[in-house]
């Protein structure tokens, strides 16, 4: 399984996790096999200082990616990524590391639309 988390930095697994999707430097990307690590991998985010709704999503299908673990993300990137077959996690926090065992330990499954998304009508 391919996951991609959104992140601070380029340090790898010791990143701190992004709050927002799409406005986060670096996507940590971790190739895991049977819950245990094979391969781990930063990019950076070629929309950092802008993008278009879908934009994100897109650049993360051609990674080759089934999960994007974020801190947040409005309910039209969760549709976009639903609709690239790609499962949106959001609610993770701490370091890359630390969001990985959430998500794989079962505490981090869902994606709900950010606070400031749904307070301010901000889909992105």
């Amino acid at each position: 399984m391919r996951i991609a988390v959104s992140s601070e930095s380029n340090q790898g697994l010791e990143s701190s996790v992004s709050a927002h999707f799409g406005r986060c430097p670096y996507y940590v990307i971790v190739d895991v096999e049977d819950r245990e690590i094979s391969s781990v991998s930063c990019v950076e985010n070629p929309f950092f200082n802008r993008h278009q709704p879908g934009q994100v999503p897109g650049f993360i299908q051609s990674q080759g990616v089934e999960v994007m673990l974020t801190g947040g993300m409005g309910r039209r990137a969760i549709a976009f990524f639903e609709q690239f077959n790609i499962k949106p996690v959001t609610g993770a926090r701490g370091t890359v590391s630390q969001a990985l065992e959430q998500y794989l330990g079962g505490e981090l499954q869902v994606a709900e639309p950010c606070a400031e998304s749904t307070k301010h009508h901000h889909e992105h």
